[in-house]
């Protein structure tokens, strides 16, 4: 058994390593192939770069292929790009854009880790001849007799288990995280000590499709017409202004609204089909109820009608608050905070943890 649980000699297991471009991939290959397995680096082109605004620091831009290149030529492993433009234009950029125009707030990353990096390069990563498929998150992997677990990245302030609630056990099976129970500072210093040529490059901050946070130009680019003016509607039916678009809101927003108002006002939902953003009082953003579609659990016990007690994130920074899921036939589910939240969004997950064990989750449709 070696150091990734696969029954063989390190140097007889083909590692498939996600590279990026950044130090966190970078660190994973160099570290792996030092424990003498037999890695191969795959990199993936997911947008047209003459068209994208290319800027350093984002996992898609060209200058992060030469850097994935780079480091796999200094570590002496093989090295592949791959082209899957069309499917990240589909399910990720598409999504992104239509979520948008629904009035709701969707999270690319996550449907990045479902379809294109779990589900195709997955597939691309057997058909290599892998015995896994490794990437430079910070999750922490385990085995058990019953199947593979995913639990929080031991820094808590790095932790990506919340991206990766859409998972199947078969999945989880296949990958590695071998990063999971190390900090970002132990992370650089292991590429300064393999003197990696990105050892001081910063981590990426925005959406990698998306150029300077400006995600308003995306939506309006890959949907036309997405800005429809409409009202801004006071809970009580005032119409308190106007709007150029409700793509540019979301729910919980207060700075922006320029509106003239006795009290601070927050977004508190937004209707697409009325073109209104409705706003109230901040107490009116606290929900303790909320239902979730495209129910996936991932715990050996199986979820029962009667309702399970966990614990949930719904926004991926914040820390898990006790709840108790109740699924439904149709693959939804309901969920109970115990102690309320403010600003739910739809289109946000809703991701299951017991203690650090990552159990699944579910896309927000609304709250109660």
């Amino acid at each position: 058994m070696n150091s990734l649980f696969i029954d063989k000699a390190p140097e007889d297991t083909r590692i498939i390593v996600a590279m990026s471009g950044g130090v966190d991939s970078s660190v994973t290959a160099a570290m792996l192939k030092e424990q003498g397995y037999d890695v191969v680096g795959v990199t993936l082109q997911l947008y047209d770069h003459g068209e994208a605004v290319c800027r350093p620091n984002t996992c898609c831009a060209g200058r992060d292929i030469y850097d994935a290149r780079r480091v796999a030529d200094q570590i002496g492993i093989p090295h592949y790009v791959l082209d899957y433009e069309e499917v990240f234009k589909r399910d990720v950029m598409d999504y992104f854009a239509e979520t948008y125009v629904q009035g709701e707030t969707p999270i690319p990353c996550v449907k990045c880790n479902e379809t294109v990096k779990f589900r195709d390069l997955l597939e691309t990563a057997k058909d290599l001849g892998g015995d896994a498929l490794v990437t430079g998150h910070y999750v922490q992997w385990q085995k058990t007799d019953q199947g593979a677990i995913l639990l929080r990245g031991a820094d808590h302030r790095r932790d990506q288990s919340y991206f990766m609630f859409t998972m199947t056990q078969a999945q989880a099976d296949f990958v590695r995280f071998p990063l999971g129970n190390m900090s970002k500072d132990e992370t650089r210093a292991l590429a300064k000590k393999y003197g990696l040529s990105v050892a001081s490059k910063s981590d990426s901050q925005d959406i990698c499709f998306v150029p300077e946070g400006k995600y308003v130009d995306v939506v309006e680019k890959l949907r036309p017409g997405a800005l429809e003016p409409g009202e801004i509607v006071h809970l009580d039916g005032t119409v308190v202004g106007k709007h150029d678009g409700i793509i540019k809101y979301t729910v919980g927003q207060r700075r922006g609204l320029g509106i003239a108002w006795p009290d601070p006002l927050y977004v508190i939902r937004l209707d697409a089909e009325k073109k209104q953003v409705i706003v109230g009082p901040q107490e009116a953003l606290l929900e303790f109820e909320l239902t979730i579609a495209e129910l996936n659990w991932i715990g050996f016990t199986p979820l029962s009608a009667e309702g399970r007690e966990i614990e949930v994130k719904v926004r991926s920074a914040q820390p898990p608050q006790p709840a108790t899921v109740y699924p439904n036939a149709d693959g939804s589910a309901r969920v109970v905070l115990r102690d309320g939240y403010a600003g739910i969004a739809p289109g946000q997950a809703c991701v299951f943890y017991e203690g650090e064990r990552m159990l699944g989750g579910g896309w927000i449709q609304k709250a109660a």
